[in-house]
């Protein structure tokens, strides 16, 4: 009958929670400005946190060393503005000639692209892969359509990720400093709002949390960064044009777990393929290898299994953060899954495994 009892009462729980919700979206007048001030500050916020996680180890490094934290990070800054220094001087330039050079020569690309596509319907090797009375010119140029489109949204959402950038250069620095000065003390500061009793296992969770995501952010930074060197020389070697800029594009697409792979790749073949076929063929080739170096090479030893989640549940999660929030959705998606994760397997440890598994 207890059981009974309590299993009701956390229907009943569950019941409200969806009310309170439900009545939340009839008055948007109250939440709109809330939403309207998370919308403008989210963007300089995951940056700060990004790097947060990213330059934490070398705050903590300093720090150990009886450097003081807020010296320490003024260091960091210091040293990250001799990089951009170095970036804005050596390497802007060739992109920016690149990427001015990939929109003017645009119309003249998608010409080339059409008189490469006739060509190989007329020589018939089109027709070798697609079914037979397939209008092979229609087809492709439907497939590769509908890729263009697909890359070009994800590039709007891109471009408008960084429209702020103003705003974001002033104020993305600024988080990040107060971030790296007070160390663990936003989580120390939650769980005292914890009951006394739960705030060891708050501790725990809190560090489990951070741990997760720490090393799941460090490792798709050392990851991506490797498997845009290794792109970046195999294309110089096969000679593809805007060599820089797709890879640039490649890396921060990639920070989007599978789909990413598979978007920036798109781009990539249709130059290679505009140049010469065979260009296409030995860039895909480029493309697979260096990502099974670094899945099956780099990422089991930097990763350290950071991210435990089927590919399956993955791309789901991705797909339903971009349906939600657009490009920020699908890079905020696996590091919000894994946080949800890790709280749902630890109440259930706390409140309900005894319960449950003993009944």
């Amino acid at each position: 009958m207890t059981q009974t009892n309590r299993f009701f009462r956390f229907l009943i729980g569950i019941i409200l929670v969806f009310l309170v919700i439900y009545l939340g979206s009839k008055v948007n007048f109250i939440f709109d400005p809330v939403i309207s001030f998370i919308s403008i500050i989210l963007v300089p916020l995951m940056l700060a946190a990004f790097f947060y996680y990213l330059l934490r180890p070398l705050v903590e490094l300093m720090h150990k060393r009886k450097v003081n934290r807020s010296v320490a990070v003024l260091l960091i800054y210091l040293v990250i503005a001799l990089i951009l220094v170095g970036f804005i001087l050596g390497i802007w330039p060739s992109l920016r000639e690149q990427s001015l050079g990939f929109v003017e020569n645009a119309p003249n690309l998608i010409n080339m692209l059409t008189k490469q596509l006739k060509e190989l319907e007329e020589s018939g090797v089109l027709a070798q892969f697609l079914p037979e009375g397939t209008n092979v010119f229609t087809k492709v140029t439907e497939i590769i359509d509908q890729g263009l489109k697909l890359f070009t949204n994800y590039m709007s959402g891109l471009v408008s990720f960084f429209s702020s950038f103003v705003m974001v250069l002033f104020v993305s620095p600024i988080i990040l400093f107060f971030m790296l000065k007070e160390g663990s003390k936003f989580g120390e500061n939650i769980v005292n709002f914890m009951p006394r009793r739960f705030r060891d296992e708050g501790t725990d969770l809190m560090n489990e949390i951070d741990n997760s995501i720490s090393g799941f952010i460090v490792g798709r930074v050392l990851t991506n960064v490797a498997l845009g060197v290794l792109m970046y020389i195999g294309f110089l070697i096969i000679g593809l044009p805007y060599a820089l800029l797709l890879t640039v594009v490649s890396v921060i697409m990639n920070f989007i777990p599978f789909i990413g792979a598979i978007v920036s790749s798109v781009p990539i073949v249709i130059i290679a393929f505009i140049e010469e076929p065979s260009m296409a063929i030995w860039a895909l080739v480029i493309i697979l290898v260096a990502q099974q170096i670094q899945d099956n090479l780099l990422a089991p030893y930097i990763m350290n299994k950071t991210l435990d989640i089927h590919p399956i549940t993955t791309i789901v999660v991705v797909l339903v953060g971009g349906d939600i929030g657009g490009l920020i959705g699908m890079l905020l998606a696996i590091p919000f899954y894994m946080a949800v994760k890790i709280i749902v397997r630890r109440v259930y440890n706390v409140f309900f495994k005894d319960r449950w598994e003993k009944a």
